[in-house]
């Protein structure tokens, strides 16, 4: 069985591969597209790539909610956020939204689980 590269991962992720993190999957693409269907008012913000860590899109709701996942590329979301006709910001340039962080303050009391980033749960 061959695998396919649903998202264009592979084909938009340039020579180097970060050595520290795992590489994006579809599975990843799929839980942003998710996370976006089942909320209203969702942007994009791509994060770069890093020494440890491959290029992240953090995928933030309306109210501030958020979920971070791999994305391989910023060609890839790019990609993705066009389907969805949703925006795409450099987190570089823009910054982050200051909802994620009153998001954040909201919900103190949870805490970060390392299996599932960017996803909060009760302690």
């Amino acid at each position: 069985m061959r695998f396919r590269d649903r998202f264009g991962i592979r084909k938009n992720r340039g020579t180097t591969v970060t050595k520290l993190d795992r590489e994006a999957t579809d599975d990843d693409i799929e839980a942003l597209i998710a996370f976006s269907r089942a909320r209203r008012g969702v942007e994009f913000f791509v994060e770069p790539e890093t020494f440890a860590t491959d290029t992240t899109a953090v995928a933030v709701a309306h109210d501030g909610e958020w979920t971070r996942r791999r994305v391989g590329s910023p060609k890839v979301i790019g990609k993705v956020a066009r389907d969805l006709g949703l925006p795409v910001y450099d987190v570089q340039i823009v910054g982050y939204p200051p909802r994620m962080r009153a998001w954040n303050e909201r919900n103190r009391e949870r805490r970060i689980d390392p299996g599932t980033p960017g996803q909060a749960v009760a302690p």
